[in-house]
């Protein structure tokens, strides 16, 4: 086996002392920018790892639990973030949070990671990760947890998509209607890998049915109520449009609810909508949704990396439950409406 590279090294490519190295990687403010920028290079280059024994940053001796989300303005992520927040407040440990906003953060939080050990345990919530930012990740030799999303082996805590999927779309099936249009959210720069639970529980729900799968009455579009009022336009304009509509998020489903009005057309008198999450905007706009515990999910991700970091027993896999929220946009299609049952 190679001998492990230490910060001697990194400091000898770079060209600066041992002292000047720790101070860079350690974002101390006494740092000149380009001899900063220089270490970092080194640093990865080497691929180097702040050792635990050298840094005193052994595992559990940094009171901080690392926290990486994608995004901070969206609604699950806030209360997924809130739920974690107080668990850990109240176990006395510290948040270390992470923002990657964009895939350019992305790559660079990754590339730096391994100089980075300044947590006792490392939290993800709401995105995957591939197989070599997992391979970057286990390499420093801290807990991982995920929620919203499975890491390998590694603790996870979600929902189950397909489950929350087939709530939505069998409440529509049952109400009568058969031609259902689907909105799918992408996150392609953040999260190419998103899980496929929703939209393969719209499919199972058809052809359980017994209704044909109708392509063109799928439309993907970027995460955003835009691209919600922007996919229901692309429905509307069909020869044939659909009776209700399913949306990924209630957010999107807003979105598509605001083109339909503006068309002219009553929800859920001309077209149902029915969405997931119950975003505290669905109870106050009337809109049927599947209801998740973000919440919840987060303080059960600090809880699992709680029990990681002392060296109690963690379930690996914890999926919470979903519940159908039945409200106002949701009905029974209009009578004469094509495709109805």
């Amino acid at each position: 086996m190679p001998e492990p590279v230490n910060l001697a090294d990194v400091a000898r490519l770079a060209k600066v002392s041992p002292a000047t190295a720790s101070r860079a990687l350690s974002d101390h403010p006494h740092v000149a920018e380009a001899t900063r920028a220089r270490v970092w290079e080194a640093a990865r280059a080497l691929e180097y790892v702040v050792s635990p024994d050298a840094s005193g940053l052994a595992r559990g001796t940094t009171g901080r639990i690392a926290v990486v989300v994608p995004h901070l303005s969206r609604w699950w992520f806030g209360a997924a973030l809130e739920g974690l927040s107080e668990v850990l407040r109240e176990a006395g440990r510290d948040v270390l949070l992470y923002h990657l906003g964009d895939a350019a953060a992305r790559r660079a939080f990754f590339a730096e990671l391994p100089a980075r050990r300044r947590a006792d345990a490392v939290v993800l919530l709401g995105f995957g990760v591939d197989d070599a930012e997992r391979a970057r990740l286990e390499r420093i030799g801290v807990g991982i947890v995920s929620a919203g999303t499975r890491i390998g082996n590694h603790p996870s805590v979600s929902i189950d998509e397909c489950v929350a999927g087939r709530q939505a779309v069998d409440h529509l099936l049952h109400l009568g209607h058969r031609r259902i249009g689907m909105i799918v959210t992408t996150d392609p720069e953040l999260d190419p890998g998103q899980p496929e639970g929703r939209a393969a529980a719209y499919r199972a729900a058809l052809a359980d049915a017994g209704v044909e799968y109708d392509p063109a009455l799928t439309v993907s579009v970027p995460w955003s109520p835009e691209g919600g009022a922007r996919a229901m336009g692309e429905l509307l304009g069909l020869s044939d449009p659909p009776t209700a509509v399913y949306a990924h998020t209630d957010e999107v489903a807003l979105g598509a609810v605001g083109t339909l009005r503006r068309a002219g057309l009553a929800v859920p008198g001309d077209v149902s909508v029915i969405g997931i999450d119950d975003h505290p905007l669905a109870a106050l706009t009337d809109l049927s949704t599947v209801a998740q515990p973000a919440a919840e999910q987060g303080a059960v991700a600090a809880r699992m990396a709680l029990a990681t970091l002392s060296g109690e027993p963690v379930e690996p896999l914890s999926t919470l439950p979903t519940r159908l929220v039945i409200r106002g946009s949701t009905a029974p299609p209009a009578r004469g409406a094509r495709g109805v049952s």
